[in-house]
């Protein structure tokens, strides 16, 4: 009886899908094809999507992904709705990701809100990227467009013009004010905020933000920041950057935050070593962000912004462990098993500037 009131469940979610998205893409019909689940995004829901659609401007067989609210989620996570706006954004700029197509915000159709963007091809699974050199025949030419890329997203500002698409959709994302203090002393007041939501104390984490706080840097730019830049959430194929995923922490910031996040040890998967997100030396990824833009970024600035970033990834890991206690799962129980790692990291980057 549960299996059968699941199926009927399912094929009704899936009907109501159908004649929203006809709906959406100005369309006679929509057959749902193919809807299922995509491996990753440990924290948003994604599905595949294959549909035929019937008239309109969409007329045709197409690939899509839906993107949505898992039943919970982590504090630092933005919604649907703002996730779709930062995507479109970065989009209008030229910036390599993927094309977002429609947004529902009406609950009655899914039960949570949700977005609809095109389905790019290759692989994004950081192990596999880090370990398999035929996927990535010329590593030092990734990340040099990795740079370039990085540099695109980061030259819009909040005076950049972002104009609104066809049928006056825009909005603002509800989190797009930018910040009118050091973008750095905010961050570390918002890990602080997060971290004192936890259960337990983390003397390391503590440690860690009182040094970045203490060694914040004095001269800064805001932009838009990406926040989660790093091997795992982009896609390549034939050896080539096809766009970067996962859009869910945008807003605005010091663009050297991304840059941290995207060289911090902690994402370097099979490779350690190379500092530019486990695919090759650091030096290329900088140029390519040179060929951009005139920022330049020391030593310094690198070993601040790891530190940062392994702070805020631990503090992430603990909330997804907490997630785990109500959403058994065993990716999640894995991820809070790596704090002790991160932590180790923060106080090897900040013992070695230790003011």
């Amino acid at each position: 009886m549960n299996d059968r009131r699941a199926a009927d469940d399912a094929s009704a979610s899936s009907d109501a899908l159908a004649r929203w998205l006809a709906d959406a893409a100005g369309a006679k019909s929509v057959r749902i094809v193919g809807y299922a689940r995509l491996g990753g995004g440990a924290i948003q829901d994604n599905f595949a999507l294959e549909v035929d659609v019937d008239g309109g401007p969409w007329h045709g067989a197409h690939r899509w992904v839906l993107r949505t609210n898992p039943p919970s989620s982590v504090t630092a996570s933005a919604s649907r709705a703002d996730e779709y706006e930062w995507l479109r954004v970065a989009h209008d700029a030229g910036v390599l990701a993927p094309k977002p197509l429609f947004l529902c915000r009406d609950p009655s159709v899914l039960g949570r809100e949700f977005f609809v963007m095109e389905r790019l091809p290759g692989v994004a699974a950081g192990h596999r990227l880090t370990r398999d050199a035929s996927l990535v025949p010329d590593a030092d030419a990734l990340v040099f467009a990795l740079g370039a890329n990085l540099a695109r997203i980061h030259s819009i500002r909040p005076s950049t013009p972002r104009p609104s698409p066809a049928g006056g959709r825009g909005r603002t994302p509800t989190s797009s004010a930018p910040p009118s203090d050091n973008p750095a002393l905010v961050t570390i007041a918002t890990y602080r905020e997060w971290l004192d939501c936890l259960d337990d104390a983390y003397p390391a984490l503590e440690w860690g933000l009182r040094w970045c706080e203490r060694n914040a840097p004095s001269e800064y730019d805001v932009t838009l920041v990406h926040r989660d830049y790093r091997t795992g959430n982009y896609l390549v194929d034939d050896g080539k950057l096809v766009g970067v995923l996962d859009w869910e922490f945008a807003g605005w910031g010091d663009p050297r935050e991304d840059i941290g996040w995207f060289t911090a040890r902690c994402w370097r998967f099979a490779a350690r070593e190379r500092e530019a997100g486990g695919m090759a030396a650091v030096e290329p990824f900088l140029a390519g962000y040179r060929s951009v833009s005139s920022r330049s970024i020391s030593r310094a600035d690198l070993d601040y912004w790891q530190a940062m970033a392994h702070i805020r990834w631990a503090i992430i890991a603990l909330e997804q462990a907490r997630r785990h206690r109500r959403e058994p799962s065993l990716e999640l129980a894995l991820t809070g098993r790596i704090v002790d790692e991160l932590e180790y990291e923060v106080l090897r980057l900040t013992g070695s500037h230790a003011t």
